[in-house]
């Protein structure tokens, strides 16, 4: 009763908050005094090994400045320790130096906190009263799944707690007639694919990740993954969650049917939310029969209009069978074949401008692959394809989505790597690629991959080590180039402690009003304190909201 309580409050505080006369958005202009650029390069500042007293937080015209933690957060002492001790014993209480280090490192290693603390909850009452503990002391909390995140969003800025679920990973329930799966927020995603292939069905999120991130960390960031064409976002395959508030509320939401117009549906507002909202613990989701035909083809492009229309193409003549359309170009290519161990070219005669991969599922394989044969034959004999192999067996189909997939381990095994996940149209994403490497020149290797099958692109940007002259040339350019064409500045990723103060390239200031407005309804003391951003800087994790809007983080009621 206590947690469908809370879920009608919840709803009533939304409608109260979106109806009053909002105030005037100027406030959340970012505004310099001393007329800097209003784009940020967040550094950190360490003073001595696992200490973070401040970021250096400054704009690329003028000299950063030290921001300091925020004062009004409490720090650990011996009595919380004991505390969480007791609630949730020994061995899920970690102060180790070596398991601490893995925690507070992201995993593109270029974010790092200095948190004294992991918890590792067990199921939802244990993170409702860790939360509602660390409410009550004023302690600033960072949750985490798997920390397969790219863009700071997981792991602390200074010294939070960090709540893991990693050990809440047990599938609730499966219903085999509607295909509604019923799991703990800990799950990998690998485990539940496992799971439902022998089930006779499949997830519809697919992701390079899938090893090691976790089902509430898929939701709480809206992930897309390789088959969004196909079956869409989790907006659409979320049929209900649970999640705990800051104050340790517990909204239950774990609805599994498909319809329900009873009031505001308010899982979507957790959906993509980072954690900035409560703690997803338990998610229902649809997911669809495991279909017998599964084919695969490689392809060379020779430009990336080719690309555009072969996608064209493929909508149009294969229709509901296609599942995947995916590419990369040539940079991306050779950094696979040169920093991936077994990794072969299928097309070996010659190296192409573009590559790619095509994948159908349907239920019957004799039709489907006269199909994909067909849509092939035309596209080669239309110069849309240069060449092209279909996969013979499913080592051939695993060895062609291994390249795909495997983009963006061999960036990280060439050195340095700035990394953008855009949502742009699909005529112009290519033309922001060839864009920064004209402006880069020859300071960094630029590489573009990415979904083109839903207009996301994935931009690199490679170089021996990380360079504040490169950074200069990519940021602001890049954002300010893809709102000029109007597109995200976070397709999938999420923003992030990377992208936090960039969300007015997305967003109107009416929006992030509203947002904000909404945030402050489930942390009211975030919403209150209105501190500008580039003088204090509140972005203490998970329980903060003091900036101007960062979607990584809550404030402590």
């Amino acid at each position: 009763m206590e947690k469908w309580r809370a879920t009608s409050n919840l709803r009533r505080s939304l409608k109260s908050i979106l109806n009053r006369q909002l105030s005037s958005v100027s406030e959340f202009r970012y505004l310099n005094e001393k007329s800097c650029q209003p784009i940020f390069n967040l550094i950190r500042d360490y003073n001595s090994v696992g200490e973070v007293n401040a970021i250096r937080y400054g704009c690329f015209s003028s000299m950063s400045t030290v921001v300091q933690r925020n004062p009004s957060f409490s720090t650990l002492n011996s009595d919380d320790i004991s505390y969480f001790k007791q609630l949730l014993g020994e061995k899920s209480v970690i102060q180790d130096e070596d398991r601490l280090e893995t925690v507070n490192t992201d995993w593109m290693h270029k974010y790092k906190g200095s948190s004294k603390l992991l918890l590792q909850p067990r199921n939802t009452e244990e993170v409702s009263q860790i939360l509602k503990y660390c409410n009550s002391r004023c302690l600033a909390v960072v949750p985490q799944g798997g920390n397969t995140g790219l863009v700071g969003g997981s792991v602390p800025v200074f010294d939070e707690v960090i709540v893991n679920v990693g050990s809440m990973n047990n599938i609730i329930s499966f219903d085999k007639v509607s295909g509604i799966l019923v799991c703990e927020a800990g799950c990998i995603l690998e485990n539940l694919i496992s799971f439902l292939d022998n089930q006779g069905f499949i997830m519809p999120l697919d992701l390079g990740a899938k090893g090691s991130c976790q089902i509430g960390g898929n939701v709480s960031t809206n992930a897309g993954g390789l088959r969004l064409v196909r079956y869409g976002s989790l907006h659409g395959n979320v049929l209900g969650l649970e999640a705990v508030l800051a104050n340790g509320d517990v909204l239950d939401m774990l609805g599994t049917l498909r319809k329900d117009n009873t009031g505001y549906d308010l899982k979507h507002l957790f959906i993509g939310s980072e954690g900035s909202l409560g703690i997803v613990t338990k998610v229902s989701i649809l997911t669809p029969p495991k279909l017998s035909s599964v084919n695969i083809a490689f392809l060379a492009c020779r430009d990336y209009s080719s690309c555009q229309k072969l996608l064209m193409e493929a909508k149009r003549k294969l229709g509901e069978i296609l599942s995947a359309f995916e590419f990369l170009d040539i940079q991306a290519m050779d950094l696979v074949l040169n920093h991936l161990d077994g990794v072969r070219n299928p097309l070996p005669a010659s190296m192409h401008n573009f590559y790619v991969l095509i994948e159908t599922t349907g239920s019957d394989e004799s039709y489907d692959r006269e199909k994909l044969e067909a849509f092939l034959l035309s596209s080669m004999e239309g110069g849309l394809i240069s060449d092209g192999v279909l996969a013979q067996d499913i080592n051939q189909a695993s060895s062609f989505w291994r390249i795909r997939e495997g983009v963006p381990e061999a960036l990280m095994k060439a050195g340095a790597v700035y990394k953008y996940d855009l949502s742009l149209p699909v005529e112009k994403m290519y033309d922001l690629v060839d864009d920064m490497r004209t402006r880069l020149s020859d300071l960094a290797r630029v590489v573009g991959y990415g979904h083109l099958g839903d207009g996301n692109l994935h931009l690199n940007v490679s170089s021996s080590q990380y360079d504040d002259k490169i950074l200069e040339q990519i940021e602001p350019y890049i954002y300010e180039w893809t709102s000029k064409h109007r597109g995200s500045i976070s397709a999938e990723h999420g923003l992030g402690l990377m992208k936090a103060n960039k969300i007015y390239y997305s967003k109107s200031p009416e929006t992030v009003k509203t947002m904000r407005s909404i945030k402050g309804c489930l942390t009211p003391m975030g919403y209150s304190t209105r501190i500008k951003f580039f003088r204090t800087l509140s972005i203490h994790r998970a329980w903060c909201m003091t900036v101007e809007y960062s979607f990584s983080h809550i404030q402590c009621q």
